[in-house]
């Protein structure tokens, strides 16, 4: 992905044509066509050069389509694969401030994604585009939901890149009790539960595979020495990372009727696995869960669907309580 500088400066003669490569693709990233008069114009080369040029886009891999006739022009059109794209600053300031914002805050489906392209973005963007993203980013204060942790971007593409390339991990970490630590680590993958980020590493002091809290982590920095990637015991991070969340954890059975359909119900509470379709308008669900009953009262009641809980008596209780605490609030 590259930066240009945004203007449409002629270049004399045309002699650089790397360059005028680059000014010619920004312009066909734009979702319109060009005639091949205007083209030869912006770049201050004859149409002939023009046509050279479109020719040599297309070897790379660029799908420029041509249409005929006195209007006809220059558009670039979906192909295969999605070949490297050209952005002018504000273009690429706007990309990065966005990725930001997907990256520090867990939106669920996009958030790796948008640490993965915001570190490939950040790797090559100028000095000077940099810090009119980082000031974007401090006069920015994003209206979030939900009770996961704000991470810095910064903190997560430093882990993104470091497991990218097999780099030795350091950062500082402090532990539920508020132990600090220094870390020393393998990093594997980063991991995002919708609510939290998690990184999965191979800890080397203490030679074993870890799971560290990002929210947690503080100071990160690659070392620079290279490692061979290690083998990770369930083959699957997200499932190493569900693992480790439900160790120590006590689980148990909830049994609840919904007067919703089945598909509704799946959308609502999407953690608790596909429900059992009773009719149309009915499904049951039964999970084995380890959430506090208490907040899983508070899920159920957020669905904004009718239900009967069954089990367990705990669940019962909770729900019965929150009833109560709500009616008053109420003042009826």
């Amino acid at each position: 992905m590259t930066s240009t500088s945004g203007t449409t400066s002629e270049r004399s003669g045309g002699t650089d044509t790397p360059a005028r490569l680059l000014q010619l693709l920004s312009l066909l990233q734009t979702p319109r066509e060009w005639p091949g008069g205007e083209l030869s114009d912006r770049l201050g080369v004859s149409r002939r050069t023009v046509r050279r040029d479109i020719d040599r886009l297309r070897d790379l891999g660029y799908p420029v389509q041509a249409s005929q006739g006195a209007t006809g022009g220059y558009r670039l059109v979906a192909g295969k694969a999605m070949p490297p794209l050209v952005l002018d600053d504000e273009e690429a300031v706007a990309i990065a401030v966005g990725l930001r914002a997907g990256a520090g805050h867990a939106v669920e489906g996009v958030e790796e994604a948008s640490v993965r392209a915001l570190a490939k973005l950040e790797q090559v963007l100028p000095s000077r585009l940099r810090h009119r993203v980082q000031t974007l980013q401090i006069a920015t204060i994003p209206l979030t939901s939900g009770d996961g942790a704000s991470i810095a971007p910064e903190t997560l593409t430093v882990m993104a890149s470091a497991a990218a390339g097999q780099e030795r991990l350091r950062f500082a970490y402090r532990s539920g009790d508020g132990t600090e630590s220094r870390r020393l680590t393998e990093p594997h993958r980063l991991v995002s539960t919708g609510r939290r980020w998690y990184l999965v590493a191979y800890d080397i002091d203490r030679d074993d595979w870890r799971t560290f809290r990002v929210d947690r982590v503080s100071s990160p920095f690659a070392t620079g020495a290279r490692f061979v990637p290690r083998e990770l015991p369930t083959g699957d991070a997200a499932e190493y990372i569900r693992r480790s969340m439900w160790r120590g954890q006590p689980s148990y059975a909830i049994d609840v009727t919904f007067a919703e359909s089945a598909e509704t119900v799946a959308t609502r509470l999407p953690a608790l696995g596909a429900p059992e379709p009773l009719t149309a308008t009915s499904c049951r669900v039964r999970a084995t869960v380890t959430d506090a009953v208490d907040w899983l009262a508070v899920r159920l009641a957020m669905t904004g669907c009718d239900f009967v809980a069954h089990g367990p008596p705990e669940l019962v209780s909770s729900l019965r309580d929150l009833g109560s605490r709500l009616t008053r609030a109420s003042g009826a």
